[in-house]
C-alpha cells in the first residue's frame, strides 16, 4: 500500500517495550505510525501531521495524558483510543469524560488491539460520509440538533464527548426501544468485547449525569438490566 492512502495513527507510549509492540503490529497490517513519548510531543505531531487516530497512553513523563485529550480537543475530533493500565472505572470516567472515543486496558492482545483500530477509522470514515441530516428530535428538556451536531436541555447547550453524543443519538433514533448491550457497543465502538460493554456502563452514567435531573432516579434513559437501555418518551 501507498505511504500516501496509509491510514496514519499517532501513537503515544513512553514505555519502548510497548511501543515497539503496538508499532510494529500497526505497520505490519499496513498503517503508518508516528511516535510520541510524551504528551507535549504527541500534541505538537497531532496539530502538525493531523493523524485518522491517536492511540494515547495515559501514564506520560511529563504532563498527565487526560490533559492531552482535553488539549486536542479543544481544536480536534480526530479519534482517541486510551490504551492503559489504569483499570479503574474513575480513570476510564476521566478520560472518557474529556474527550476519549475508546478505552483498551493493558495488558491487551493484538487481535483487539487491530480490530478496535479497525472499528475506529471505519466508524470515523462512516461519520465523514454521512449527509447532513436536517431533523431535530425533542423530548422533554432534550433538544437534538442532527444537522448542527448539538444537543441542549431546557435551552442549554450540552457539553458531550463524541462518543457520548454518538450514544445519545443512536437512543433518541430509537426512542421507546430497548437496544441490547451487544447492539449499541457493535454501533458505538464497531466490536462487541467485554471491555466495550464496560465502557458502555461508565458512558452510560456520564450521561445521565448530563442529561438527567436527578441521576440516581432516571426518568429519561432506562436501564434493563441484564439486557441493554432504552430511551423514554417524555
Amino acid at each position: 500500500m501507498n505511504d500516501a492512502v496509509k491510514p496514519r495513527i499517532l501513537l503515544v507510549e513512553d514505555d519502548p517495550a510497548v511501543q515497539n509492540l503496538v508499532s510494529t503490529a500497526l505497520v505490519l497490517h499496513g498503517y503508518s505510525v508516528e511516535k510520541a513519548c510524551n504528551g507535549q510531543a504527541a500534541i505538537m505531531e497531532a496539530a502538525s501531521h493531523g493523524p485518522d487516530l491517536i492511540m494515547l497512553d495515559l501514564g506520560l513523563p511529563d504532563i498527565d495524558g487526560v490533559e492531552v485529550i482535553t488539549k486536542i480537543r479543544s481544536w480536534s475530533a480526530v479519534p482517541i483510543t486510551v490504551i492503559s493500565a489504569r483499570t479503574e472505572d474513575s480513570d476510564k470516567i476521566t478520560a472518557l469524560d474529556a474527550g476519549a472515543d475508546d478505552y483498551l486496558t493493558k495488558p491487551f492482545s493484538v487481535e483487539e488491539l487491530l480490530a478496535r483500530v479497525r472499528a475506529s477509522l471505519r466508524r470515523s470514515s462512516m461519520a465523514a460520509s454521512e449527509p447532513a441530516e436536517t431533523s431535530t428530535f425533542d423530548n422533554g428538556p432534550l433538544h437534538i440538533d442532527y444537522a448542527a451536531g448539538y444537543a441542549t436541555i431546557e435551552g442549554h447547550e450540552l457539553s458531550l464527548t463524541p462518543t457520548e453524543y454518538k450514544l445519545l443519538v443512536l437512543l433518541a433514533k430509537n426512542v421507546d426501544k430497548v437496544l441490547t448491550h451487544t447492539y449499541i457497543t457493535r454501533e458505538i465502538w464497531g466490536t462487541s468485547w467485554d471491555s466495550d460493554i464496560a465502557s458502555l456502563r461508565v458512558f452510560m452514567r456520564t450521561l445521565r449525569k448530563k442529561v438527567e435531573s436527578d441521576p440516581s432516579h432516571p426518568t429519561m434513559i432506562q436501564t434493563h438490566i441484564g439486557v441493554g437501555y432504552r430511551m423514554q418518551r417524555l
